[in-house]
């Protein structure tokens, strides 16, 4: 039963994280609610052994549909996963508990700031070629992955932002960057819980191959639906973070 209930959350979780990130609102609460005495650490290494593979999935199926800039996009990665190892390098040093307080606010910013620019993502028009492109992106890499390994909520609504307000991308196009990025920053997070012994492999495959059916649930609907629908979903991935972040940080 344990088993079925945690799959069933990862598949879920696939198809939200396939989409436009937030997948671990559905996964992480579901393990925890599951295995309520088990080490936080391997329960979040854990949901990173199945996202990974969910997120691995839809990069691939979006690479298929959509025009991915692979110049700019593979720096960008490999910035995103030095970052999301240095990042969490830092949280054995500094305590990140300042964050939680703060998070709601930001991401309250965010959802206002797309409320209010309902044109923003509509169209994709890039603002840089070439080597500016891959340069702003990987800057991006490293600064938000460097947040995933040091704190981690709203990591794909971030990358997604990032690729919309910044370089120009529609939600559709910057959700299929978003997913090559998350790859790299869960890869260098599961390494590292992979080495400190935190990652329950006898559950990792069947939630693996479960994310992965999510993930081409909601790859294909993103495809279907395109921009806007994408938009949609980001709004209330955003929203859900905020009431989750909120609680988190001043009523936990």
């Amino acid at each position: 039963m344990e088993l079925l209930i945690v799959s069933l959350a990862s598949l879920f979780a696939g198809m939200v994280d396939s989409i436009v990130g937030g997948g671990g609102l559905i996964l992480v609460p579901a393990l925890f609610a599951t295995f309520p005495s088990a080490p936080p650490a391997t329960l979040v290494g854990t949901n990173k052994s199945a996202a990974i593979w969910g997120t691995a999935f839809a990069t691939y199926q979006f690479s298929k549909k959509v025009d991915m800039r692979w110049g700019a996009l593979m720096p960008a990665a490999s910035a995103g996963l030095l970052g999301s190892l240095l990042g969490a390098w830092t949280v054995t040093e500094v305590d990140p508990s300042f964050l939680r307080k703060a998070l709601p606010f930001i991401l309250l910013a965010l959802l206002a700031y797309t409320l209010a620019k309902k044109d923003m993502g509509q169209r994709h028009e890039p603002r840089f070629k070439g080597r500016q492109e891959a340069i702003a992106a990987m800057v991006m890499g490293l600064l938000i992955g460097f947040y995933d390994g040091f704190f981690g909520p709203g990591t794909g609504s971030f990358f997604v932002f990032a690729y919309v307000r910044l370089l120009g991308y529609d939600f559709l196009n910057a959700s299929a960057s978003a997913k090559l990025m998350n790859t790299a920053t869960n890869f260098a997070a599961l390494v590292l819980f992979t080495l400190q012994g935190h990652v329950w492999w006898h559950l990792a495959l069947p939630m693996a191959l479960a994310n992965v059916v999510g993930s081409l649930l909601g790859t294909r609907l993103a495809l279907k639906h395109g921009a806007g629908f994408v938009r949609f979903v980001f709004l209330a991935v955003v929203a859900a973070l905020i009431v989750k972040t909120t609680y988190d940080g001043f009523f936990r």
